[in-house]
């Protein structure tokens, strides 16, 4: 958030997507009434309203959403207006065909749902601007208007378009990062297979072919995508600006497992307030950990607190199968985003649709009604938040950081790989779930970030890495640090170029190990590891030919080609030190490894639950925020400060906090008891 443009609605924010427009207009007075009842505060409106509010090309219809803002202004009700972009209507692609999005095979893909146009038309563009100017025009200033909302969930079903208008925007952004041939055919490698070019026209997108495309064009194309999309973002935000200069945009992000789209290390820093959607996936069985990545990745994008946009009551419209919220799931997902940083809840949508693709999606008001568990789950988290009010603001308190890196992910995920079977985010979580364990706060960081405030670096995953990240992680562990580094990192530069002399490329020195050699491991496939590991110990995935250049060994292979290579290990480098795992343990087998180089770094939480409950803390100017989330269904008794108040239940408790089974609480603990310097 800037210091200029803030959310002056107070406290936490409580609300969703409001869509009235759904609704006979007799409907709203019962909507605010309900709505107060609820305690919501905000929400968001008019983002998929857009062939209403302009019926005909040019010609626009405001009286509705006039009547709307002004009917939540009376009832205390802030909103969060919305430009309508992500929905074109019909009369727009029947004046403009070409605007019509492309897939990689080519198929001219129609109208009908949403994000159907290709965001490098410049129809689109205009017309999108003309509607946001409009827009902004009209309701700057007026009272119930409190943020921007640009567009929804830019790129979720429309990341690509592979048409020729696309194919000139492509070309012309590739002008812009290398301003002549040579250095575009060297950056490529394009003297492989006969791909040299001799004219900027003569590049296209990377559409299918008939064998693997050229890797490096693939993550460049990844790169113009999300970047095309982000001017689109800035295009409106600044038109919208330019009429109101003191209100906040923002367009929510997608941190969440199934979204890798968009580059939001880039993008965070174009939005006055970071916002983001988060769904639980039906088929994880360990979702809170889901909850808790998220919303560590979207403060650390944010740098402080963010606004969760939209999440769901229950049950989604989307998967194979959406199964319904648990009991008391719905608090603990929305009070562990609080917990993790964001300053306001809100849900898709307030009330459920009769009608339309997103129908059986819950909402705040179900298809029950009030007489319906939901709507009681929902008035009570009104309660809560209200309660919370002054955690608003806190932040975290995170000794380690996680290396986050999207061109990393992207690359790690193309095809022609060692192994098809790794996954970024796999890899990612499966080092950060010890951690949520052992309750230690976690930053997610770029590769070039600035590591000075942490005793521990982790990098899960780093495939590709420029010189300047390369050697700020090396710098880091020199300087005294502890950096811990997975396999496979650092093996190619940002170009996907090969790091030559051996693996792993960029992190040889500071590892003190080389590769000669790269063991991937079938699916199925295990390999055992012995030494300063726990008995039975394996890896999956993955093995290398280590050969110690200074570094010492922790575990070693016990059977198999590598037995009785080096498969983890330490090296005391500069005033610090680096561990390289490269293979993928065990769960429990890696649990100990972090636990043992949190450790040696002086990594501890202050305060540990028992398995199962969810510890994590927000600290505030003058007190620390506790959450204690329990999802064992078991309850549990966790040890605070004398003086310190259960905020939800407005309690003093003088040396033990009980959370009742599958329930949440959340503890102020003054700074001065908590022995915090002020």
């Amino acid at each position: 958030m800037t210091a200029e443009r803030t959310l002056s609605v107070p406290g936490l924010a409580y609300g969703g997507d409001y869509n009235p427009e759904q609704w006979p207009e007799e409907v709203w007075a019962e909507d605010m009434r309900l709505m107060r009842e609820a305690g919501v505060t905000m929400v968001s409106v008019g983002i998929f309203s857009w062939a209403l509010l302009e019926p005909s090309e040019g010609t626009f219809d405001f009286s509705r959403m006039d009547r709307l803002l002004d009917l939540l202004n009376e009832n205390g009700i802030a909103a969060d207006l919305a430009t309508p972009t992500a929905a074109p209507p019909a009369w727009f692609f029947r004046s403009h065909p070409e605007a019509l999005p492309v897939d990689q095979d080519g198929r001219l893909l129609t109208y009908g749902s949403r994000q159907t146009f290709c965001p490098s038309s410049p129809a689109y563009r205009e017309a999108a601007l003309r509607i946001a100017s409009k827009l902004g025009e009209r309701y700057a200033g007026h009272p119930a208007v409190v943020m921007w909302h640009v567009h929804n969930e830019y790129g979720c079903h429309n990341a690509a378009c592979y048409c020729d208008t696309s194919a000139a925007s492509f070309r012309r952004w590739l002008r812009e990062r290398y301003e002549d041939l040579t250095a575009l055919n060297n950056a490529w490698g394009t003297t492989f297979w006969s791909q040299w070019y001799y004219d900027w026209d003569e590049i296209l997108p990377p559409r299918a072919t008939g064998a693997v495309p050229n890797p490096t064009q693939r993550l460049d194309w990844r790169r113009f995508c999300s970047d095309e999309l982000l001017s689109l973002y800035t295009a409106e935000r600044d038109a919208l600006r330019s009429a109101a200069p003191s209100t906040p945009a923002t367009t929510n992000f997608m941190v969440m497992d199934n979204f890798d789209a968009l580059d939001y290390w880039r993008w965070a820093p174009e939005l006055d307030i970071v916002s983001n959607d988060h769904y639980l996936m039906s088929a994880d069985p360990a979702s809170e950990i889901d909850v808790a990545l998220s919303g560590d990745l979207t403060r650390s994008l944010a740098g402080g607190p963010w606004l969760l946009m939209e999440h769901s009551t229950g049950a989604v419209n989307w998967q194979p199968v959406n199964r319904a919220k648990h009991p008391g799931e719905l608090r603990r997902n929305a009070l562990a985003h609080v917990a993790h940083g964001a300053d306001g809840i809100a849900y898709f949508q307030w009330r459920a649709a009769r009608a339309g693709a997103e129908q059986w999606h819950s909402a705040m008001l179900p298809h029950a009604g009030t007489d319906s568990r939901i709507w009681h789950d929902v008035i009570r988290l009104g309660a809560d938040l209200k309660a919370l009010a002054e955690v608003r603001g806190s932040v975290g308190t995170a000794a380690v950081a996680v290396v986050w890196d999207w061109d990393a992910r992207w690359a790690l995920e193309m095809p022609s790989q060692p192994s098809g079977e790794l996954r970024y985010l796999d890899l990612v979580r499966a080092w950060y779930e010890p951690l949520w364990r052992s309750s230690v706060a976690v930053d997610f960081v770029r590769p070039d970030a600035d590591l000075a405030g942490y005793r521990l670096v982790l990098v899960p995953s780093l495939y590709a890495v420029d010189d300047a990240g390369a050697a700020n992680l090396t710098g880091y562990a020199e300087r005294g640090g502890t950096l811990a580094v997975g396999f496979h990192s650092g093996a190619v530069d940002e170009n996907c170029h090969v790091r030559l002399g051996g693996y792993p490329g960029a992190f040889r020195e500071v590892l003190g190990v080389r590769s000669d050699e790269l063991f991937p491991l079938l699916p199925g496939e295990t390999a055992s590891l012995s030494g300063q590991v726990p008995p039975g110990a394996t890896g999956v995935l993955w093995s290398e030919r280590l050969e110690l250049k200074g570094a010492e060994a922790v575990a070693c292979y016990e059977d198999g080609p590598l037995s009785g290579y080096a498969a983890v290990t330490r090296h005391a480098y500069g005033a610090g030190s680096a561990w390289y795992v490269a293979t993928h343990p065990d769960a429990d087998t890696l649990a100990a490894l972090l636990d043992r180089i949190c450790t040696e770094a002086g990594v501890a939480a202050p305060l540990v639950g028992p398995p199962g409950v969810e510890v994590v803390r927000r600290r505030g100017a003058d007190a620390d925020y506790v959450f204690l989330i329990d999802h064992t269904g078991e309850g549990a008794e966790l040890p605070v400060p004398p003086g310190t108040t259960e905020l939800l239940t407005g309690k003093e408790v003088l040396a033990m906090v009980r959370v009742a089974p599958g329930d949440v609480a959340v503890v102020r603990t003054p700074h001065a008891r908590a022995g915090v310097a002020r």
